[in-house]
């Protein structure tokens, strides 16, 4: 194990800080059975519609992934219903909702620019969906076809929090960051995490409960590019400011190397982020199996909270 991709991250503690994949809205589609590496046309689902899901959300902001329940999959290449959910992850109008479906095809009938813009109407009208009534979804990569630390270490994780009785928990196939592994995304704030164990995860769920972020071990909100996860992460750490829809990132400056980010809280407060992209050295492999290469972080090199009057000058 300590040449895999996710013990030479831990061993050189590369940061995690804006490194979650990107998305403002996540639509999961149930599917038992063995996953590729990309799994939407490399599953069990039928692969020309895996192709035209992708065709439908690209550019629209919607990120499409396949989950399953936890622990031995009986390997049905049609169950009869299949879970569905979708989460809107921008702050000010965050919300998860549920349907089930025994035709997938429907999701093609789907508005995913409305969906990738926080309108959930076409979910109700297309699959009968409603608000979720459960708690908050934790979402482990476990796709060992993509990399194998996400099955080393995502599907033990996975099978303990569901033994312990974690509602919610589900396997999904791509995260992004294997060397993070294990990776959970957390839904519907869609903040993730790296380096994963059952305890961080439980405490993570049980701030979402109480609509609130743990900042320990997280990679950043999927609603804000790189740059932005990481200065709003800086500026909740900065200001003790854990609740889960008090900050936005408003406006990012700037291209790599170097960005300026604002950040806004809800009671009218400002902060200008400075992120600089570095590279992580000495050189490793971003996943396992791949050449040595210097993975791109995200360096918060300053954080200065402003007055409106001074943003204006």
């Amino acid at each position: 194990m300590s040449s895999t991709c996710s013990n030479l991250s831990r061993e050189l503690d590369e940061p995690v800080a804006g490194t979650a994949a990107t998305a403002r809205t996540w639509l999961l589609l149930e599917q038992p059975g063995p996953w590729g590496a990309k799994a939407l046309t490399a599953s069990h689902l039928d692969p020309a519609l895996g192709r035209a899901l992708e065709a439908a959300a690209r550019g629209s902001g919607v990120r499409i992934a396949l989950v399953r329940r936890p622990g031995r999959h009986a390997d049905r290449r049609t169950p009869a219903t299949r879970r569905v959910y979708v989460a809107h992850t921008v702050p000010g109008n965050v919300w998860l909702h549920a349907a089930t479906t025994s035709d997938p095809e429907r999701l093609l009938d789907l508005d995913f620019t409305a969906l990738g813009s926080g309108e959930p109407e076409s979910f109700a009208t297309v699959l009968g969906g409603r608000p979720h009534e459960g708690g908050p979804l934790a979402l482990v990569c476990t796709n060992g076809k993509r990399d194998r630390c996400c099955a080393l270490l995502g599907r033990p994780l996975a099978a303990e929090l569901a033994a312990s009785g974690v509602e919610g928990v589900w396997e999904v196939t791509h995260l992004g960051g294997h060397r993070f592994s294990p990776t959970i995304l957390c839904l519907p704030y869609g903040y993730a995490y790296g380096r994963a164990e059952a305890h961080t995860v439980k405490e993570v769920l049980h701030g979402v409960e109480k609509d609130r972020i743990v900042v320990e071990g997280c990679r950043g909100c999927s609603a804000w590019e790189r740059p932005g996860q990481a200065a709003e992460l800086a500026v909740r750490r900065a200001a003790g400011e854990y609740a889960a829809q008090a900050l936005r990132v408003i406006r990012t400056d700037g291209a790599a190397p170097r960005w300026e980010v604002t950040v806004a809280h809800t009671d009218g407060r400002r902060w200008l982020v400075e992120v600089a992209q570095g590279a992580s050295l000495p050189s490793r492999p971003e996943s396992c199996g791949s050449a040595l290469g210097s993975p791109a972080r995200m360096d918060v090199v300053g954080v200065r909270e402003v007055t409106l009057a001074a943003l204006a000058g």
